[in-house]
């Protein structure tokens, strides 16, 4: 069993037949949420083609529940940095996974990463993904 497994239903933000929306328990930035299978399958390449064509759908959700300010709903501890969500919606997003060991991923059930982001978030951020193998982002 999972760790996302043993989430409550309190923790769900957004259900849709396949997937949910939660919280990232060590956000990178605020409002960083996973999006989750309901099935336990390790990766994107196990889910099954209905399962990764509702993908898309799901991000989107994601992205209007940051908008939408609803994340302070969630029991977030004020120091957490999501005020800035109310006054400052994102300037841009991160949205990726990690499939198996080698690209980094830790829990073996499927998640994808939606992380907003801010100008001025990090000196530099050309490149973005590109920096997870350190000097390929700088290009």
């Amino acid at each position: 069993m999972s760790v996302f497994s043993a989430k409550s239903n309190e923790e769900r933000l957004f259900e849709n037949e396949h997937f949910y929306i939660m919280n990232d328990g060590f956000p990178v930035s605020p409002g960083h949420l996973l999006i989750v299978s309901k099935r336990e399958v390790a990766d994107f390449f196990d889910l099954t083609m209905e399962e990764q064509s509702m993908l898309p759908e799901t991000i989107r959700e994601a992205r209007k529940l940051i908008e939408s300010g609803r994340m302070r709903l969630v029991g977030e501890r004020p120091e957490s940095g999501l005020e800035v969500l109310l006054d400052n919606p994102p300037d841009g997003y991160n949205i990726g996974m990690n499939c198996g060991t080698a690209a980094g991923q830790t829990i073996m059930h499927f998640h994808c990463h939606v992380i907003p982001r801010y100008t001025g978030d990090t000196p530099n951020p050309r490149g973005g993904i590109r920096h997870c193998i350190p000097g390929k982002g700088d290009y």
